[in-house]
């Protein structure tokens, strides 16, 4: 589904993605895993339209996406979440989710005030799906609960429910695991799955939890230094000496080694 050929990012003379070349195949759970500094996050933004690339290529389902901006690669079906969730604090759960589809009528003055019905049966349908979709998390009963108040599991869910508002491809999440529960993070790895296999949806996870990469997450991508290093199931991941060393350092990994 995802193609990225040579793909290149530098800020000055650092080289955040330094020739990456990788794929992401439809249908698949895709786990990037790495030290930190590998250049996870800067290769999700370039591959989000978030950052322009310095050089390279990325391709969508054949479609040379190189550089588009987020809006248009969400109408194509790309979406990402972001680390730290992004909600409307002051607004409901179940308001956050009726905003993310666009082109909604009540954005005009003019259907404000001469399309009234039709804004109001737009609004019957938002809400139903929003309803839809908080059922399927299991956090109907925070519908009416602001935004802002959630906990951090909370609010990552509440992320993957904006996903669901619209007609989602792929999805990058980025660290959807970070500062959770480990009881809200099983909802949401159940969530992911279902997604997967009830929705046919399509995710590539950075993620630093192993154990939950090793329960989602097949193929499994290791980035170190800005470009791709290794790509096998978790348990051949875990078992690769280059990735041993790109996480331990060749001095600890020899000291390991080491007889006392």
């Amino acid at each position: 589904m995802i193609k990225v050929e040579n793909l290149h990012k530098h800020f000055g003379g650092f080289r955040a993605v330094d020739g990456a070349t990788l794929e992401i195949a439809e249908g698949s759970i895709t786990g990037l895993v790495g030290p930190n500094g590998a250049g996870k996050t800067t290769l999700f933004n370039v591959i989000a339209g978030n950052l322009q690339p310095t050089s390279g290529k990325v391709t969508m389902l054949g479609e040379d996406i190189t550089g588009l901006p987020p809006h248009d690669l969400f109408h194509k079906g790309l979406l990402r979440t972001f680390q730290i969730a992004h909600e409307f604090g002051s607004m409901t759960v179940r308001e956050n989710l009726m905003m993310v589809p666009g082109a909604q009528s009540g954005e005009t003055m003019w259907n404000a005030w001469f399309k009234r019905g039709q804004i109001a049966r737009e609004e019957a349908a938002l809400g139903k799906k929003a309803d839809e979709v908080l059922e399927f998390l299991t956090i109907d009963h925070l519908r009416d609960e602001r935004a802002g108040n959630l906990s951090g599991g909370q609010k990552k869910l509440l992320e993957l429910g904006r996903t669901m508002m619209v007609d989602a491809k792929i999805v990058f999440l980025d660290e959807v695991g970070a500062g959770v529960n480990r009881t809200l993070l099983g909802t949401i790895a159940d969530a992911i799955l279902r997604l997967n296999q009830e929705r046919g949806y399509t995710f590539c996870v950075i993620e630093h939890d192993m154990d939950f990469i090793g329960k989602l997450c097949d193929p499994v991508i290791v980035m170190a230094e800005g470009k791709k290093l290794a790509e096998g199931t978790i348990d051949e991941i875990k078992a690769n000496e280059q990735v041993i060393e790109a996480y331990l350092g060749t001095g600890l990994k020899n000291k390991e080694k080491t007889p006392a």
